[in-house]
């Protein structure tokens, strides 16, 4: 694994702006990886430009960083029907999908790569 610096360098690297420097080196002291959480709803066909998360995503788990991805499925369906109940499940299938082909286009390793849906704990049955 890379060294602090090397990992806070992966972190940092293109934001415009840094809340809480201070605090990211100390917990990259500790021997426990960061938790990375993003989340997007299912609303469409991921695009061209979701590269600029993926990106930023890459950097994370190229630093050791453990990625949460959300799909907001519940969210989309809500958002006037734009993506209808029956497809929900598939298209956080086929977003799933189209995420790791992209990470592992720039060459990123996936285990520490992490999917939920939020219709699986936004729900009761």
């Amino acid at each position: 694994m890379a060294t602090d610096r090397v990992r806070h360098e992966l972190i940092i690297r293109n934001l415009q702006e840094v809340v809480g420097d201070e605090e990211l080196c100390h917990l990259l002291k500790r021997d426990r990886p960061l938790t990375v959480y993003w989340g997007t709803a299912t609303t469409g066909k991921p695009h061209v430009a979701y590269f600029v998360p993926i990106i930023k995503l890459a950097d994370m788990l190229h630093a050791g960083c453990k990625v949460i991805i959300l799909f907001a499925d519940l969210h989309a369906y809500l958002d006037n029907m734009k993506a209808p109940w029956s497809l929900l499940r598939y298209r956080t299938q086929y977003y799933e999908a189209v995420i790791k082909g992209m990470l592992k286009s720039v060459n990123v390793p996936l285990e520490r790569l992490h999917f939920i849906r939020g219709a699986d704990y936004e729900l009761t049955e």
